[in-house]
């Protein structure tokens, strides 16, 4: 990191913080710090899948799929992410879950960056 600027690989960068690269859980000085939006670059393989809703979901999320197969499971919904940059948005209070139904990698993008908050596993 020099001069306000940050230079990093997501895949390397995302395995130190649960797959997250930015939001408020990133100290103050580092240009990754952000109280508006996180970031998260995650890799999961084929068969991965939240086995508990997210419920009560305070933030809005927009989840891209970059590649593989990758199923957002929303209330009533199921919605398949199959074709490179393929995306979901949902809003606050929308419960989800996921499957990986192949090895897949997606970039989730969420706002604002809520401190204390997390979803269980």
């Amino acid at each position: 990191m020099s001069g306000g600027v940050y230079v990093g690989n997501a895949g390397k960068d995302a395995a130190l913080d649960r797959g997250w690269i930015l939001g408020h859980f990133k100290d103050v000085g580092d240009p990754r710090h952000s109280a508006d939006v996180e970031i998260k670059w995650g890799v999961h393989p084929r068969g991965e899948e939240r086995l508990r809703w997210v419920e009560g979901e305070e933030r809005t999320a927009l989840l891209v799929l970059i590649s593989g197969r990758f199923r957002v499971e929303l209330p009533g919904r199921s919605v398949l992410l199959e074709e490179q940059g393929d995306y979901v948005v949902w809003g606050r209070g929308v419960d989800h879950s996921w499957y990986a139904e192949e090895e897949s990698v997606v970039l989730t993008v969420r706002w604002p960056s809520v401190p204390g908050y997390a979803a269980h596993s």
